[in-house]
């Protein structure tokens, strides 16, 4: 195709690829339960009680990825795809290198070469639900639990924070792709009170609300290309609300 100013085209807000971390328990699978009309590739049994309709439990990368292609190429009325979880689907796809490169463990392969190729076998899981992003107008989330990390920045004193349970490699190229970053967590205030002897001590305390944060600070990772508030409640109503129109599609 020429490129000239006839080829110019006004951009089309597309679907959000969402990612949710969390520690256990915060709800994130039951957001994703709450998206428009939802379907879930499990890779870990994390469903519980949850009224959801859900491929069976993946037992390999290739059964995650025929579930994908079912989506692309049959027709059907979901509109969110929810994938539970990222983490889990990490051993799937450290399994699939394994299994290309006949060892019996990724540690096995010297220099780090596995997580360099598992690169290779991660994008083609993005490739898949970015595909059914731009093909089907599906809604995709990600859910992934979190760990804390210790970070050496040479600008600052080291800081531990919150990030994505995957190895680096992965978790940078999770990042990379993914349109929205969403850290759960429970609403804490610092409060300051007196401990006697004129002196003060401040201590965190929970509210008991779930919240989602959207922009990233030193303690976790979160991330929007969307302008979108900073904080909102843990609820898909609530993110929906809060995203500009045509960016998700209504129930």
């Amino acid at each position: 195709m020429a490129i000239n100013l006839a080829s110019l085209a006004k951009n089309t807000i597309k679907p959000p690829r969402i990612i949710i971390y969390s520690d256990p328990g915060l709800g994130k699978t039951t957001f994703g339960a709450s998206a428009p009309s939802p379907v879930f590739i499990q890779t870990e049994d994390g469903l519980g009680s949850l009224d959801a309709t859900a491929f069976p439990l993946a037992q390999s990368f290739t059964e995650v990825m025929e579930a994908i292609g079912t989506l692309y190429s049959e027709p059907h009325e979901f509109k969110t795809l929810v994938v539970d979880s990222l983490d889990w689907l990490e051993n799937l796809v450290w399994k699939q290198v394994c299994k290309d490169n006949k060892v019996e463990s990724i540690e096995r392969m010297p220099f780090g070469k596995g997580y360099v190729e598992a690169l290779s076998v991660w994008r083609q899981f993005f490739d898949g639900i970015t595909a059914l992003r731009d093909a089907k107008g599906m809604i995709v989330i990600m859910i992934s639990h979190s760990e804390t990390k210790r970070v050496e920045d040479p600008m600052m004193a080291s800081y531990d924070t919150h990030t994505l349970k995957l190895h680096k490699r992965a978790a940078a190229l999770a990042e990379e792709f993914a349109d929205v970053i969403l850290f759960a967590a429970m609403q804490t205030n610092m409060v300051t009170e007196d401990s006697g002897f004129n002196s003060k001590r401040t201590r965190a305390v929970t509210t008991g609300t779930r919240v989602i944060h959207t922009v990233g600070q030193p303690a976790f990772l979160a991330k929007s290309r969307y302008p979108i508030p900073p904080v909102r409640p843990l609820t898909w109503a609530d993110f929906a609300a809060a995203m500009p129109g045509g960016a998700v599609v209504s129930a």
